[in-house]
């Protein structure tokens, strides 16, 4: 089994409040946006991390994180990126990919919305953990973490803190 932290949209911003929920978890997952690598490099200096760059990331954030990444946590396929809408409505940069080869959990960021819902047609679970970072038009900021044990995505949690 292993404890998920999932966060984006960090806008160069981390905190106290997000490293000790980043200590208690096994790994950190980051959808994007993710501003001054030094959000990285403290994450990393605490747990694994896994992450991709978001449209405000730069030429560094480019070089060191992909636009996508997909990868097999215990037994579930996940699918990572920023910009990837939500079922019904997915981008079209993602989109084919999704379709063609449809993940478990698909995660974005990108909107600021917390966003959990099942996808019935291509069963899988979508996830947006809205954004932790202080920028933008959200009035709480918003980080989710959860379990994955075997096949089974579990324990959901929603995290929020004041702006």
């Amino acid at each position: 089994m292993k404890k998920i932290l999932l966060l984006s949209d960090t806008h160069s911003y981390i905190d106290d409040d997000i490293l000790k929920y980043v200590q208690q978890a096994d790994e950190v997952w980051h959808a994007g946006d993710i501003g001054n690598l030094i959000v990285t490099d403290t994450i990393k200096k605490l747990k694994p991390l896994r992450a991709v760059y978001g449209n405000i990331d730069d030429t560094k954030a480019r070089m060191e994180f992909p636009e996508d990444n997909r990868f097999m946590c215990e037994g579930v396929d996940v699918l990572i990126t920023h910009i990837g809408g939500y079922p019904g409505k997915y981008s079209p940069c993602i989109r084919e990919t999704i379709y063609q080869n449809p993940p478990k959990l698909f995660i974005c960021g990108h909107s600021h919305i917390l966003k959990v819902m099942p996808d019935k047609k291509l069963n899988l679970l979508h996830m947006n953990p809205g954004a932790i970072g202080k920028h933008g038009f959200q009035n709480v900021r918003t980080m989710l973490r959860f379990t994955i044990d075997g096949p089974k995505i579990d324990n959901l949690e929603v995290i929020e803190f004041k702006k």
